[in-house]
Order: structure tokens, then C-alpha cells, then sequence
């Protein structure tokens, strides 16, 4: 078996993951095959400038319908709402911490002083139009600059005093053991500072038809968190499906009620804030929709 990822040092952790518990299924551990997506190649642009969608995925989901790997594992927040014909994910995995992080430099901290604790007119690198958003909808003063690379060279162009402040998700510093100790790091309730949908979890994608996925479920799959990230990629879906959105969307279960909360910030100077509950996880996605569309600050 073939395990078909990007190259980063994050993502060959997620893969790495994925191996180790597959070695169960397979009697040995799977091979692990790098492939460069779009994402990776195009550096010097934001997201959102790039033609089409699944910037980190197109070209892994066509190894896979090649048969020159024999799954992916990928971020699950970097996956288009839907999977090419002939593909299908297999598994989510148990999900990390799906909260964002605002990593500071120690000088520009004010704690105490509101839900973003940093000095006024500050400079925030991120390339997520998500982030931007819910940031200056919070904060007016707060400027931003696009902002690439993967975890360890953001963290670099911080240290380079390039922003002041960077974002980065909760998962993937705490997948890599990041050493932060010498910035200030504020983690943001996600419940306010709403995470891509899918944040945090990971999605095995394979062939359809292939007679390991049962197995391959089996080892890896969580239900709870697959009706999560269900919900929330089905509101990406209704907003036109894409990580290159303003948008926000994270479900949690409590004692069988299900919360959603989202974001949409297409309007940047009214950015949009709901809350959703209820026990069928199917009507929660076209009522957030909507109230989105909607609400008001």
C-alpha cells in the first residue's frame, strides 16, 4: 500500500500517522510517496489568486485515480466540499484541537485587554481571507499582510519581525510539538473565532470499490467527528465549497445537541456571526446558511 501526501513537515507527520495505524491492516507499514501540489509550487500569491480550487489536493486525488498511490491523507480544511468521481473519503480521524492560535511577538502583548490582547494598529500575517476577516471584524485597528509557507516558515519571517503576529492552527503546532516559548501564543475560542470547516481533522481518501476500506475504516475512523466536520463541510457546500472562503464553521456535540457555529465575512464591513442547535445534524447546515445570510454582527 501506497500512502500518497504533501511534502511538508506537517503533512508527513499526518501521513506518518496514518502508516503507523494502518500497519495493523496491511501486516506491514505502508510506503509513503510525496507528491507537489499547486499550493506548494505557488508561494508568492494568495490562496484566493490561484485559478480553481483544491490547491493542495488536486494533484494527490489524480495520483489516486492513476492508481500510482493507493490513498491520501489530507488535511481535512484543505479538501474541496466534494471528491472527484471515483474517489471517496474513507476515514476522519479523530480530530485535534480544531482552534486557531495568534502567535505574538512578547512586545505588541497587552494582556488583559479583550479577546485579541495586542497592541493597537499591529501588523498580523496570515493568507487565510477567513482570518482576515473574523480579525478586523474584531479588531478594526489590526492590519494584515498575506502571509504563505508552511508552520516553520511563518514562524521564521515572525522571528524576522516580518508582522508582528501570525496565525496558525492549533493541530498543526500541536502535531509537530512546535517550540513557542518564546512568543506570546493566544488561543482563540473557536466557538468565536470559528475554524475552517473540517479544522483540525484529518480525511483518508481512496478509490471507490477498493476492498481495504472497510478495514481501513475500521482503524481510523471516528463517527462523532465525521458528523462534525460533515456538518460543517455541508455549510461550506451551500456557500459554494472551497478553504478559499470567508468562512467559518465548527460543531460540537454536547450530551446529543449538536451547536454550529459559523462565520461569513464576504462583506467585510458587516461580518456575520451565527449560532445553530438541534438534534438532527442534517436540517443544522441549511438553518446556519441561512441565518447567515441574514444576521446581523
Amino acid at each position: 500500500m501506497i500512502i500518497g501526501t504533501r511534502g511538508s513537515e506537517l503533512a508527513l507527520v499526518q501521513a506518518n500517522f496514518v502508516a503507523d495505524a494502518l500497519v495493523s491492516v496491511e501486516g506491514k507499514r505502508p510506503e509513503i510517496s510525496v507528491i507537489r501540489t499547486q499550493g506548494d509550487r505557488v508561494t508568492d500569491r494568495p490562496l484566493q489568486a490561484l485559478e480553481g480550487s483544491g490547491y493542495f489536493t488536486k494533484e494527490i486525488e489524480e495520483s489516486l485515480l492513476q492508481k500510482t498511490i493507493d490513498l491520501a491523507v489530507h488535511s481535512f480544511k484543505d479538501m474541496p466540499s466534494k471528491s472527484p468521481e471515483g474517489l471517496i473519503v474513507a476515514a476522519i480521524t479523530l480530530r485535534e484541537d480544531p482552534s486557531d492560535l495568534l502567535i505574538a511577538r512578547k512586545d505588541v502583548f497587552r494582556p488583559g485587554e479583550g479577546e485579541i490582547p495586542l497592541a493597537l494598529g499591529i501588523t498580523v500575517g496570515t493568507s487565510a481571507v477567513r482570518r482576515k476577516s473574523q480579525l478586523q471584524g474584531i479588531r478594526k485597528d489590526i492590519k494584515t499582510v498575506d502571509l504563505r509557507g508552511n508552520v516553520p516558515t511563518r514562524l521564521m519571517k515572525l522571528r524576522k519581525s516580518l508582522c508582528d503576529a501570525i496565525f496558525l492552527a492549533s493541530a498543526g503546532v500541536r502535531r509537530l510539538k512546535s517550540d513557542l516559548s518564546e512568543f506570546e501564543v493566544i488561543a482563540l475560542d473557536p466557538t468565536r473565532f470559528i475554524p475552517s470547516p473540517g479544522q483540525g481533522a484529518l480525511a483518508v481518501q481512496m478509490r471507490a470499490g477498493d476492498l481495504r476500506m472497510e478495514k481501513i475504516r475500521a482503524a481510523l475512523h471516528d463517527g462523532t467527528i465525521a458528523t462534525a466536520t460533515k456538518i460543517e463541510r455541508l455549510v461550506q457546500a451551500r456557500f459554494g465549497g472551497g478553504c478559499g472562503l470567508p468562512l467559518g464553521v465548527y460543531a460540537q456535540n454536547v450530551q446529543g445537541i449538536w451547536t454550529v457555529h459559523g462565520f461569513w465575512g464576504e462583506d467585510e464591513r458587516n461580518p456575520k456571526w451565527a449560532t445553530v442547535s438541534g438534534k438532527a445534524p442534517d436540517k443544522l447546515a441549511e438553518e446556519l446558511h441561512k441565518k447567515l445570510l441574514k444576521a446581523d454582527k
